[in-house]
């Protein structure tokens, strides 16, 4: 018999719903998808994650994870492609007393536009949920995101991270189109 692998993982309860979704179809989904078994307890959130693949269980884990950090499900369940991962950035150490909901105003910006605008010129997911900010995309994309996250963190005007994210995104599509054409 092979060896069983385990994660405890504790979500917000008020994300419990989400991850096990409507009769438990979501549940069902991803312990299908990454070969694991999911024990969720609804009142605290706590979350056990086992399996024999230790990848598959990792995916599993990083899809708990981000599911609540805030994500729906089906975007978390593009953790499962190779190239894509989770970053979970914590906005704790950056506020101050009462700051918190102005960190997350200027990250999420008016009506979710700095978050829209961000999540489009780095090709990621952005979700602002309690006190982190996490980010799902490819490396490149989840590095820009999480600079851009960063100097909006640090006082940066919006103005001045679209256009330094527009200049990273036009690089990009240059070096894309290069390495088509090698």
């Amino acid at each position: 018999m092979a060896e069983e692998f385990k994660y405890d993982i504790k979500i917000p309860r008020e994300r419990v719903a989400v991850l096990i979704g409507s009769k438990g179809i979501m549940k069902r989904q991803i312990e299908k998808a990454t070969k694991t078994k999911l024990v969720v307890d609804g009142t605290d959130g706590s979350t056990t994650v086992t399996g024999e693949d230790a990848l598959k269980l990792f995916q599993c884990r990083e899809i708990v994870k981000a599911v609540g950090r805030g994500f729906n499900p089906e975007i978390a369940t593009q953790l499962l492609k190779q190239d894509v991962m989770l970053e979970v950035i914590s906005l704790e150490p950056h506020s101050k007393k009462n700051k918190l909901e102005r960190l997350r105003g200027r990250i999420i910006g008016e009506g979710g536009k700095a978050r829209h605008i961000m999540e489009e010129l780095t090709d990621t997911n952005i979700s602002v949920y309690g006190k982190t900010v996490a980010i799902i995309g490819d490396y490149e994309g989840v590095s820009l995101a999480r600079r851009a996250v960063g100097g909006l963190i640090s006082g940066s005007s919006h103005a001045h991270i679209y256009r330094w994210l527009e200049n990273q995104k036009k690089a990009r599509v240059q070096r894309e189109l290069v390495e088509k054409n090698l």
